[in-house]
């Protein structure tokens, strides 16, 4: 195919009569074979409050999968910057960044990653979002040799030089990226609206700097595998009715009945939209599609978050895509 880098976005689920263990250490499997297959990196992200996602502790579970890795880069996409202080993070990933040098990547997003009880749980400062491009620059400082805050330094921190990425679905991060010279991460995975004009954005928009001197898009995209189209279309209905559920079931514990009434009502349609970018079917079928879909996005590489029905259907899918990509396994 073509020498497009691709990545995992692995959202830890936690599964039917899983415990969150279960999906801990399944992330360390997936992270695993990905490096056996040649993927570049594995990164989690920051929720909280959602019982079928176990990455709340984003940079815990970063330690531990680099831990049990060789050669796959692991990073956060993203770290929720308005829930932390700079200094923290800071320190949390110029530790990891010690422990595995070369290996960490640090994305970064502005959104609570939460609802609103979650975002007073988390003792939020309602500003905090505002103040994100200077966290951003703060934090930079913390992770280089020179720090904005005279007489406050991160240990371990300090000239570490940790990537940043900067995390969006819409114009603002597209700006920022492009203003401070940083990749963008564009989450068309679940808010695909933006993504083209976003990307011309940040492309026509971006400044050198002393980290990056062409600007570089990672685009998210959902991927459903496996050895039939027929199998691959069950999975899609599956997703779809497990993303009804989740967004939409308010806590309701719901039979197959009513997820379907709901995706046959509007609800159906802004789910539908959300996975705009979603490539299925067999192998030949995610080559042609991922293929599209890069040139569609204007990518440099892209995040790819499996969203089979199980662990085992998601591990295929990975195997499937890596064989349609002609991925080169990890020597």
């Amino acid at each position: 195919m073509t020498s497009l880098p691709l990545s995992i976005l692995d959202l830890a689920e936690i599964g039917p009569d899983e415990t969150a263990g279960d999906a801990l250490h399944g992330s360390v499997t997936l992270a695993r074979r990905a490096e056996e297959l040649g993927y570049r990196r594995v990164w989690y992200a920051e929720h909280h409050n959602m019982p079928t996602i176990a990455s709340a502790a984003t940079s815990v579970l970063i330690a531990h999968v680099a831990a049990n890795t060789d050669t796959i880069r692991v990073g956060a996409g993203g770290i929720m910057l308005p829930n932390h202080a700079p200094l923290t993070i800071a320190e949390q990933f110029g530790t990891l960044a010690s422990l595995h040098p070369g290996r960490i990547d640090l994305g970064l997003g502005r959104a609570p990653g939460s609802d609103q009880a979650t975002f007073r749980a988390l003792r939020r400062d309602l500003a905090a979002a505002d103040r994100f491009p200077e966290d951003v620059l703060e934090l930079q400082g913390y992770l280089s040799d020179t720090s904005r805050v005279p007489g406050v330094e991160a240990t371990p921190g300090k000239g570490t030089e940790v990537p940043l990425y900067v995390l969006g679905s819409s114009l603002f991060g597209a700006g920022l990226a492009a203003a401070l010279g940083l990749p963008y991460a564009f989450a068309s995975h679940f808010a695909p609206q933006a993504l083209e004009q976003a990307v011309e954005r940040y492309r026509r928009d971006f400044q050198p700097s002393a980290r990056l001197d062409a600007p570089y898009v990672i685009a998210g995209m959902n991927v459903i595998g496996a050895d039939t189209a027929e199998e691959a279309q069950e999975q899609l209905l599956a997703a779809r009715r497990r993303r009804a559920k989740l967004l939409f079931g308010r806590g309701r514990r719901l039979d197959v009945a009513e997820v379907d009434a709901l995706l046959a009502s509007p609800v159906g349609q802004q789910v539908d939209a959300m996975l705009r970018h979603t490539a299925v079917g067999t192998a030949d079928d995610l080559a042609a599609q991922v293929r599209e879909f890069a040139g569609l996005a204007d990518a440099d590489e892209l995040m790819l978050a499996f969203a089979g029905p199980d662990r085992a259907a998601k591990l295929h899918a990975v195997e499937l895509v890596a064989l349609a990509h002609g991925l080169q396994a990890a020597a």
